[in-house]
């Protein structure tokens, strides 16, 4: 069985990320100016919302992470024992 962790560590949210070949995106359709909207961990291969996602540095990233306060939720490892790529970011 296979459980999710969470953390608001950026070095560790960054690692999982980077395991799995995930870099930092916003949600086009969403924020203004500077505010970079809903965060979201891009993978290659695509997703349904490949189009709608726009990377940004993880400094931006991470600067919106803190002032939402939110938590980082993930797996290491699915049910089957592979590497997870769920996550998913929480209120705090």
């Amino acid at each position: 069985m296979s459980s999710s962790k969470q953390t608001t560590d950026h070095e560790k949210i960054r690692r999982w990320a980077e395991a799995r070949d995930g870099k930092p995106a916003r949600v086009r359709s969403t924020g203004s100016d500077d505010d970079p909207g809903l965060l979201r961990i891009d993978f290659p291969e695509g997703s349904e919302d490949e189009e709608e996602l726009e990377e940004i540095t993880w400094d931006e990233f991470f600067e919106k992470f803190d002032e939402k306060g939110l938590v980082f939720v993930y797996q290491e490892k699915t049910a089957a024992g592979a590497k997870s790529r769920f996550n998913k970011f929480v209120d705090r």
